[in-house]
């Protein structure tokens, strides 16, 4: 593996929105309104050609649109598929190129009931990634994940992370890091993106260490923006695959991005005065570096 990350591939010039990739986002809620912009708005922002956002709770139908205007809304908050243990029909047979539940979602039976449909859906051979309230429904049993055989991605912080291994806490320690990070990757059958200071993102055989971000980047939605380039850069990977460019390469490709966006963020603002917002607004920036830094020497 190439130690070093890489952009993701330009579009060919004939590329229309569909080629540059259908993220469909589950996440957000009444209360939480916040994650839902930044997950669609992170995900544009690197390079996504159409981001749709379910909305589970109606009330997003009334806040986000005139919010992120580029996006494409379903509105699945009074869909009765879930009390008979059904995927919502407008959800089915969906040819997404990649999924992203959890962010704000809530945590709720309904909630609950729907992370599972999602996990089960046969009918979808998309990447999927969860995230927050979706981590919560798998509780300490993260091998029931197995079942679902496209790439899937977890991204836990280290308190989801604990919870994920039926522990107290995970140290802080790099070690003991590397270790929780593989553990939940192996048992889930995915690859895990464990936040925090290094981020860790390993299939349970490779690991990567971050080395872009810093502490202003502990603020509320950051993960919420990371989920957002993630899966910009997992459609990436589906629609442009190539020996370099799999989904784990888009990923750590994703978290160096995101961190990089966060030193720019920090650079301008500080750390104190860095919030989520500032994070998607330097993502431009961030990967035209990463471009130049990856173009062979002349």
């Amino acid at each position: 593996m190439n130690d070093a990350p890489r952009p993701a591939p330009p579009l060919p010039e004939y590329a229309h929105k569909g080629l540059a990739g259908r993220v469909l986002a589950v996440c957000g809620s009444e209360t939480m309104s916040g994650a839902a912009i930044l997950v669609l708005t992170a995900a544009q922002r690197s390079g996504a050609g159409l981001v749709t956002l379910a909305c589970f709770h109606r009330e997003l139908l009334h806040v986000l649109p005139a919010a992120i205007p580029e996006a494409v809304y379903l509105d699945i908050s009074r869909s009765k598929d879930l009390m008979a243990r059904r995927l919502p029909a407008q959800l089915v047979g969906r040819e997404d190129h990649v999924r992203v539940v959890g962010p704000g979602l809530g945590i709720s039976g309904r909630t609950n009931e729907l992370v599972r449909r999602l996990v089960m859906d046969e009918s979808c051979h998309a990447p999927l990634l969860l995230d927050a309230d979706a981590l919560n429904v798998v509780g300490d049993t993260p091998e029931v994940l197995g079942e679902y055989s496209p790439p899937l991605v977890l991204t836990p912080h280290p308190g989801e992370a604990a919870r994920l291994l039926g522990r107290a806490t995970i140290s802080p320690d790099p070690e003991e890091r590397r270790d929780a990070a593989v553990e939940i990757a192996r048992r889930a059958g995915a690859i895990c993106v464990l936040k925090g200071a290094g981020t860790i993102t390993t299939d349970g055989e490779r690991v990567v260490v971050n080395e872009t971000g810093n502490p202003g980047m502990a603020t509320a939605g950051a993960g919420d923006v990371l989920c957002g380039v993630i899966g910009a850069y997992l459609a990436s990977s589906v629609l442009q695959p190539s020996e370099d460019w799999t989904p784990f390469d888009a990923v750590r490709s994703a978290v160096y991005v995101h961190g990089l966006a966060g030193d720019l963020a920090v650079e301008a603002l500080g750390e104190r005065g860095t919030i989520a917002s500032d994070i998607v607004r330097r993502l431009p920036e961030a990967q035209k570096r990463l471009a130049a830094e990856s173009a062979p020497a002349s």
